[in-house]
């Protein structure tokens, strides 16, 4: 598959994605958006894709929406292009397989807020974070303002909302913004190392984890319990459960066929 605004590209298992405006540090736009939509709409497909890895270049994840493509439009004509983020990025929130943002340098705006649509972000030690929105005159328009408050909690998520200040990766992983810091020259091997750890375990039984904790997040405490309910007793069903429990009674390691 060949994009204009994406590399992709696959290995053992392992998807990457990779946003490819350099000259606009990788800036939101509504062709790359629909690239990405187009690419996740294969990728579900796709039985071998274990784990997706999303990141930008060395110089920046994402530094926000294209600016230039946002300021001429009115109100309809803005409705109908966020609508279609909205769409991708709940795609990509989710995704029935582990998704891992991979961030360098500036993740920003519609950046940031693609970013909170993974499962875990891993941030190098120089990464940035900010909402600049209500600086524009505009408010996070593609979910930032309920996934960041879902993940930081509604203070932090007033917070840099409305002061629009610089988080440095430290602060970001203090708040729970990102799940680990690490050397900047270091952030796609830590994010290769996590999904190695998590293609060794079975695969359905990880994707019912991912769809149980995210309708908890998104509805009640009762309909995410009776979805959690449902999808453990679903994986009885399963020969990775036969396997797994058989191997902890036999004291060795299990064999998943993700089945």
């Amino acid at each position: 598959m060949e994009f204009r605004n994406l590399i992709y590209k696959q290995e053992a298992g392992l998807g990457i994605i990779v946003l490819n405006r350099p000259k606009a540090l990788n800036a939101l736009c509504d062709d790359l958006t629909g690239e990405l939509g187009e690419l996740l709409s294969v990728l579900v497909k796709d039985p071998e894709l274990r784990v997706l890895i999303l990141t930008g270049n060395s110089k920046a994840f994402a530094a926000g929406a294209d600016i230039t493509e946002m300021m001429s439009k009115g109100t309809m004509e803005s409705y109908q292009s966020i609508i279609k983020v909205h769409q991708v990025f709940d795609f990509l929130e989710e995704f029935p397989v582990p998704t891992i943002a991979a961030i360098n340098g500036p993740c920003m705006g519609g950046g940031c807020e693609l970013a909170l649509c993974c499962d875990f972000r891993i941030a190098g030690e120089k990464a940035l974070f900010a909402l600049p929105e209500t600086g524009l005159g505009v408010i996070p328009g593609c979910g930032g303002t309920q996934r960041l408050a879902q993940i930081v909690g509604p203070t932090n998520a007033k917070e840099m909302i409305y002061l629009n200040d610089i988080v440095q990766a430290a602060k970001a992983q203090e708040i729970g913004l990102v799940s680990k810091v690490v050397a900047d020259d270091q952030v796609m091997d830590e994010a290769k190392a996590m999904a190695a750890k998590l293609m060794k375990k079975p695969a359905v039984a990880l994707r019912f984890a991912k769809e149980s904790i995210n309708c908890g997040v998104k509805m009640d405490f009762i309909t995410g319990k009776n979805m959690e309910l449902a999808r453990f007793t679903m994986l009885f069903s399963t020969e990775d459960q036969k396997e797994g429990m058989k191997a902890f009674y036999e004291k060795r390691k299990p064999e998943y066929k993700n089945k």
